[in-house]
């Protein structure tokens, strides 16, 4: 039986790490990491994963998409000729994360041994019933550090010498840069960050001939954003998460006054958090 933390590159799951091989030792846990390409992962969240395993000195196992150096969230998407199907699973996430990991429980851990470990905080409860009740429905056990664990040794890697990924000066997450999955802020983000990632998705879009976003009247084009975000950018508003989304849109709003009618739906949108976990 081993101890295996899902291991994204994010912050929560180091102190995931970090607590659970200091209680139950090096040697019977696994480090499991999806590698995703660097095109839309940051490279020093490639940086602060080595780091945090040379700490515990146990080398990364991955369970990676055959093409992963290549394959981004768009294009996995680009292939299937869609987001996602029905109400399912959305198809970047699915194709990049769950299927790699579906195939390494069937090769590794086919008798249900193992104990898996995620990074949900108190604050994520819902997300931690939601995966006790995946996992156990297919016979696995989890467990939930940093939101269930009474006793902790550590609250951040800053204790240890390692700095988090500089992905969180901007990002709340350490997920894909351009994650089809969150709301309309990351993606202005996006728009003035990564140009490259917006028009790849805004490319995506009319090849697939649906929208990543929609509102309560249907789909909603990046492109139909694009002249807003122009604006945007132009006057200063700067890309960032860690902003309240109500206060940023307020900003945004008072700042592009003619706009204002569009700006008021991104909040409620915003409001949801990105969920990329297998």
């Amino acid at each position: 039986m081993k101890h295996v933390v899902l291991y994204s590159g994010g912050h929560s799951s180091a102190i995931v790490a970090i607590e659970v091989v200091r209680k139950y030792g090096r040697e019977n846990v696994i480090l499991l990491n999806h590698d995703i390409s660097s095109t839309v992962e940051d490279e020093d969240i490639k940086r602060f994963k080595d780091e945090i395993s040379s700490y515990l000195g146990i080398d990364v196992t991955y369970a990676n998409h055959e093409r992963w150096k290549d394959a981004t969230p768009i294009s996995v998407c680009l292939d299937a000729r869609a987001w996602k199907v029905g109400s399912g699973q959305i198809l970047c996430t699915n194709r990049l994360k769950t299927g790699p990991f579906d195939l390494w429980l069937e090769r590794n851990d086919s008798q249900k041994e193992n104990i898996y470990y995620y990074g949900f905080d108190r604050n994520e409860m819902h997300r931690v019933q939601r995966r006790v009740g995946v996992m156990a429905e297919r016979g696995y056990k989890t467990d939930y550090p940093i939101a269930l664990w009474p006793q902790r040794t550590i609250h951040s890697t800053e204790e240890i010498g390692i700095n988090r990924p500089m992905a969180y000066s901007r990002f709340k997450h350490a997920n894909c840069i351009g994650c089809l999955k969150a709301g309309w802020q990351h993606w202005y983000c996006v728009y003035v960050l990564r140009k490259d990632i917006w028009n790849e998705a805004k490319a995506a879009e009319e090849e697939i001939g649906y929208a990543i976003h929609k509102d309560e009247a249907g789909a909603v084009y990046l492109e139909e954003r694009e002249g807003l975000f122009a604006e945007m950018e132009r006057l200063g508003i700067q890309p960032n998460e860690h902003v309240p989304s109500g206060k940023f849109w307020s900003i945004a709003k008072q700042a592009v006054a003619e706009r204002a009618l569009q700006i008021d739906m991104f909040a409620d949108d915003d409001a949801l958090p990105c969920e990329c976990s297998t």
